[in-house]
This record gives C-alpha cells, sequence and structure tokens, in this order.
C-alpha cells in the first residue's frame, strides 16, 4: 500500500514542486506559464494530499482517538496545515504568501518512502496460529467395519479408531490400540531422541511415527488436543506482549505537542501584538516546519540498514521492536536443545574391556548397526566412519535383526555381536564387567544414554550418547556474560542432563524437567524477577515462550511454528549470532538516537525564529527558508545512517 501511493505520488509531486513559485524563487528559476498552469500545483497536490495522504490522515485520527499522539499524527497536522494554508493563498483570500503544495507533496512523498521502507526490511511476525495448524494432516484413515477410510480430520470424534502409518503424523489425541512404534515428539517436546510408544499409552496431535504403523483410538480433537493447548499459549502470550511505543513514535509525540504549543503562543502573541495576518503566516510556518521530512527516514533508514546487516551476518530481523529492545536485554534464555546442542544423537565417549581397542569396539558395533535408520545406529555409524583406524578394519555386518526395545544383532566376521542397553544385558543373563562399572556409572549419573556391545556372549564395550554442545555454544555464553547479560537455559530433559550440559558451558542458571506449558510461565517467571528477556529456540513447544519474552528469537533449522512466533530468526543455528543481535540493537539505537537529533535539533533553531520571536531585530525565518533548513537535515540523517554499514558482525569478531 505504500509502495503503490508512493510511487504514484512522486509521479505527481515532480510537476508541483516545478510549477511552485515559492520553489521556483528558493532555486532561482522561473516556473513554466501558459493558459491554466497556475491551477496544476494546486490540482495535482490536493490529489496527493487526498491519496498520498490518506494513510496519515486515518493513522493521525486514530491517534487522537486514543489520545497517543505519534508519528501520524504529527505529519496529518502538518499537511493538513499545508492543505489548507495552500488553497486560502491559491484563492487569493487575504494577503497571504503561503504556497506550501510542492512542501506538502514532498512531505508527502517522503514518509510514503519511510513507510515503505520499514515495511519492506521488516517481515510480517504473524503466522505463529497457522503454522501450529499446519502441523496437523488434513486427512486421517479411518478404521471402520469395512476397512479403512480416509476421512477429513475435521470429521473426528472422540471414539474413532484411525491408522497411523509409518512416516504419518498423529491427527488427533489418543491411545494406542494396536501396534508399538517409535514416536518423534520433537515438535511438542522439543527433545531430539525418539519415544517408543505401545498399546495403552497416548500419543499427541502433530507427532509422527517413524518406523511401525500403529492405530490409535481418538480421546481428544479439535480444541481439545495438546497441540490446541499450545495454540491458546501463543495466542495469549502475542496478547500480553508489550506495546511499549516506538522510539520514533516517541518523539513524533513530543514534536506534536510542542508543535502545537508554539502554534498556540506564536498566534496568540502575534494577535496581541495588532498583526493578525502575521499570526496566521508564522503560525502555518510553525506548524508545517515542525513536522520534519527527517523525522520519517531517520528511523526507516537505520531499520532498513540494520535489516540488510543483519541479513549477511544470518540474522533475519522480523519485528522493529525486537531491534530496539535487544539492547536493553537482562537474561537470554536458551532452549539446549536443538539451540545450545546439536539436537540429535552423538557418541560422545566409549570404554572397552579385555584389550580390545576402542577402534575395534567401534567398528564391530557400526558394522551392527550399518542396515538400522535409528538415530542411535547412525551416530554410531558416523563416529566409526570419522576414525581411520576403524574404518581400517573394513568389518561388515550380515543377518541383521532388531530386539525390539532391547537392541539389535548381526553376524561380523563369523561372531555374533550385538549392540543395546541395559534390558538387552538383561535378556542375555550379562553384567557389566567391573572395569567398565564406575565409568558407565558416571555416564548414567550425568543422563547420558548408554548402548553395551556384545561378542560372542561376552561385553567389550560401551559407548556414551548424547545430544553433543555446539561447538560455538561456550564462546557464545561466554562473550554474552562478558557484556553483562546473563544466561539460563531451559529443557525438558532430566535434571542430571540438563546441569552436566549447563556446567560444561559455565550457564548462570538451569531450568530442568519443564513440560511445554512451563516454558512460557519459566519466561514470566523470570520477568516478574524484573529481568528483561530473550528466548532463543527452535521447536513448537517453544513458541509460546517466543511470544511471550521481549525478544523471541527462533533458530532457523527449527520448526516453522517458533519462526512465525519470533521477532528474530537466526538463519543457520550458530548461537553466536544472538550476539551480532545484541551489537547490531546497540549500534543502531546509538545511530537512531543521532538521527532524531539531526531530525528534531533545528526545530530548536528554526520553530522560534519562524515564531518570529527576533522580529524585534528584524529578523523573521520566511516559509522557504525553514523548508530549505529541513530538506538539510534529512540529508543529514540519510549520510549518517550509512555508517552502520561499517559494523562488523562476523561469529569471530564479536566472541574475541
Amino acid at each position: 500500500m505504500f509502495k503503490n501511493r508512493f510511487w504514484v505520488s512522486l509521479v505527481l509531486t515532480v510537476p508541483v514542486v516545478l510549477f511552485s513559485h515559492m520553489f521556483a524563487t528558493i532555486v532561482g528559476y522561473t516556473p513554466p506559464e501558459f493558459p491554466g498552469s497556475m491551477w496544476i500545483s494546486p490540482i495535482l497536490g490536493t490529489v496527493i494530499f487526498i491519496y498520498g495522504g490518506a494513510p496519515f490522515l486515518k493513522g493521525g485520527i486514530t491517534e487522537l482517538k486514543s489520545r497517543q499522539p505519534g508519528m501520524m499524527l504529527l505529519i496529518a497536522m502538518a499537511i493538513s496545515v499545508a492543505f489548507i494554508a495552500s488553497w486560502i493563498t491559491t484563492l487569493g483570500v487575504g494577503n497571504f504568501n503561503l504556497d506550501f503544495w510542492w512542501e506538502l507533496a514532498l512531505l508527502v512523498v517522503i514518509m510514503l518512502l519511510g513507510h515503505w521502507m520499514e515495511m519492506r526490511a521488516l517481515g510480517s511476525a504473524a503466522g505463529a496460529l497457522d503454522a501450529l495448524a499446519a502441523l496437523l494432516p488434513d486427512e486421517a484413515d479411518k478404521v471402520t467395519e469395512s476397512g479403512i477410510e480416509t476421512v477429513s480430520v475435521s470429521t473426528l470424534a472422540a471414539g474413532d479408531v484411525v491408522l497411523v502409518r509409518s512416516g504419518a503424523r498423529v491427527p488427533a489425541d489418543g491411545d494406542i490400540v494396536d501396534g508399538a512404534a517409535e514416536f518423534d515428539e520433537s515438535m511438542i517436546t522439543g527433545e531430539s531422541r525418539t519415544v517408543a510408544r505401545t498399546v495403552g499409552e497416548t500419543v499427541v496431535a502433530g507427532t509422527v511415527a517413524t518406523d511401525n504403523a500403529v492405530r490409535v483410538k481418538v480421546t481428544a480433537v479439535g480444541s481439545d488436543t495438546t497441540l490446541a493447548g499450545i495454540q491458546r499459549l501463543v495466542a495469549e502470550a502475542q496478547a500480553s506482549s508489550s506495546k511499549a511505543q516506538a522510539l520514533a513514535d516517541r518523539a513524533a509525540a513530543l514534536l506534536f505537542y510542542f508543535a502545537l504549543i508554539a502554534g498556540i503562543i506564536t498566534f496568540i502573541a502575534w494577535l496581541l501584538l495588532g498583526s493578525p495576518d502575521d499570526a496566521v503566516i508564522r503560525t502555518v510556518t510553525v506548524l508545517v516546519i515542525a513536522c520534519p521530512h527527517a523525522l520519517g527516514l531517520a528511523i526507516p533508514l537505520v531499520i532498513a540498514i540494520s535489516t540488510e546487516r543483519a541479513a549477511k551476518g544470518g540474522v533475519l530481523i522480523k519485528n522493529r521492536m525486537a531491534l530496539e529492545r535487544m539492547r536493553t536485554i537482562d537474561v537470554v534464555l536458551f532452549d539446549k536443545t536443538g539451540t545450545l546442542t546439536e539436537g540429535r544423537h552423538a557418541v560422545t565417549a566409549a570404554t572397552t574391556t579385555g584389550g580390545i581397542s576402542e577402534a575395534e569396539m567401534l567398528a564391530l558395533a557400526a558394522a551392527v548397526e550399518s542396515d538400522s535408520e535409528h538415530p542411535v545406529a547412525r551416530a554410531i555409524v558416523q563416529t566409526a566412519t570419522e576414525d581411520p583406524e576403524a574404518v581400517a578394519y573394513g568389518y561388515r555386518g550380515n543377518g541383521f535383526s532388531s530386539m525390539t526395545g532391547r537392541g539389535v544383532r548381526a553376524t561380523v566376521n563369523s561372531s555374533e555381536v550385538a549392540v543395546g542397553g541395559p534390558n538387552m544385558l538383561k535378556e542375555l543373563n550379562l553384567n557389566t564387567p567391573a572395569d567398565m562399572t564406575g565409568t558407565i556409572q558416571e555416564w548414567v549419573d550425568r543422563g547420558a544414554s548408554v548402548l553395551h556391545v556384545v561378542r560372542d556372549g561376552e561385553v567389550i564395550g560401551a559407548v556414551r550418547l548424547e545430544d553433543r554442545v555446539r561447538d560455538e555454544s561456550k564462546a557464545a555464553v561466554k562473550a554474552l556474560q562478558d557484556r553483562g547479560v546473563k544466561v539460563a537455559m531451559i529443557t525438558g530433559d532430566a535434571r542430571q542432563v540438563a546441569d552436566a550440559v549447563g556446567a560444561e558451558l559455565g550457564i548462570d542458571e538451569v531450568f530442568a524437567d519443564v513440560l511445554p506449558q512451563d516454558k512460557d510461565s519459566k519466561v514470566a517467571e523470570l520477568q516478574s524477577r524484573g529481568l528483561k528477556v530473550a528466548m532463543v529456540g527452535d521447536g513448537v513447544n517453544d513458541a509460546p515462550a517466543l511470544a511471550r519474552s521481549e525478544v523471541g528469537i527462533a533458530i532457523g533449522a527449527g520448526t516453522d511454528v517458533a519462526m512465525e512466533s519470533a521477532g528474530v530468526v537466526l538463519a543457520g543455528n550458530d548461537p553466536r549470532s544472538v550476539l551480532a543481535m545484541i551489537d547490531l540493537s546497540r549500534a543502531s539505537y546509538r545511530k537512531m538516537i543521532q538521527n532524531l537529533v539531526w531530525a528534531t535539533g533545528y526545530n530548536i533553531l528554526a520553530v522560534p525564529l519562524a515564531a518570529g520571536v527576533l522580529a524585534f531585530a528584524g529578523f523573521v525565518l520566511s516559509p522557504a527558508a525553514g523548508a530549505v533548513l529541513m530538506s538539510l537535515s534529512t540529508i543529514v540523517v540519510a549520510l549518517n545512517a550509512q555508517l552502520l554499514r561499517r559494523i562488523d558482525l562476523s561469529p569471530e569478531r564479536i566472541t574475541t
């Protein structure tokens, strides 16, 4: 809307300015003259006022009704006064020289440009609820007496039985009545490991059956589902988010009152001096030049350049207020899984017994797991392929079979090799070797997953699997703390797992065993302590917390819902990008303040002069001179904003 009105108004502004006698006098040329030429500026200026100025006039009325004056009301006042004064001059009413058509046109065009730049630079923060709804399938396979019938999810009712195929999403909350499968519940819990669900256990709408098909008896549909509950949390959090006025609006509000009071004083003073004509001319000049062009560009220019710089640094700024608020953040609350950690299983340690090397033990385990698509199997295989010694063994497995819920087995080099957890050892009636017991107990105490490797009936080793901490996380945490920002971590993982990661990273506060709905309340808890919170997350379960925090930051590798709920999206998954956001926020805020000083500073000089405070000395600022000062401040603002391009947001620089 702003773009279309800008281009139309710009085209119309050219002849308005060209045929303006006031502008021609300033520049020093004679406007073209022909029959009817004197009506070009008034007619086209009126079109610009009505068409281009409509958003500001409507916005001004809204601000006036809500008693919250801001940018819109200031612009509306200036263009309305210029419009009325210009028509009075055009029609020859009184003896006034207030031909402000060119100033009216330029003011509308520049303000439209500023708003267009701002809207283009910032994406919409809406859409989180739609993204949540998209997690549910449109159709479901309903089990009927005649077989499987494909129906719309909206037609399901409690008591219906649905077939959830391997790789498909659960259409509604329910209980498994037939079958067993590993479920990816990361979109709800945020945790990376799949969860085994079998007959009698509950599954949640939106989660995915990863390996087998199951039949589910529906227990909740529509607004009663867990996913719908998260939708409500997001909506409530968005509704309760701060409505703090943007910096430019606060400056505009002050300017509005300043101009209004100055105008009233000017009018009364000149009337008392017995000069009603000067009262009108001086008052109109004060009200028109009190709305500087630069104020319309001061903030949008900084935002546009900041957004461009951020994008080059892998940060997408969606919400203007997020950029302004980031400099005031007291604590950054990181979701653990997929944010500070990689969000997937990785082998972080290994131990062996009986003289076998770790490389050979890994090679045997990888040979068994090579035919499995389980995340744990992929982690073991990847670790083995990255170890040259393990690769050198060249082991290959055959006769692969799965022991559901316990482990897997295969034949490797004529030996029977099995890989599995404690349940597998119980089934095989085996015990952990004494020289491995202490190490494995330490692993268990820190909440890690432990898989044993058994060859021909003997335990030969074990591997520790954890959600590996990102290499960049420790540097990010330290750099934040060096900037005076506290770091907290929140996770649904057990306390021992969370504490292990927190200790490794040196995090100030750890929230563990947190359910999805409680992540939102933990943000509120931090805020109740008087802290301003930036929340960093990547899952559906993070969406309410992202929406409630002062600044929501989503990892770009996460879900659509998290990204829609956040004001900032990190294109990658490097937590150091949060530092880039803080540095950029502080730098851009400085530029905003500087630009607002330039944009409004000339008013301190120009408005009193336009009002005639030096009239006794024979000096009065003419409307034309006031307009020139206004244009000069715009140029200074534009040049000053360009200095932001020098900021370096590279992760290496901001963490040193």
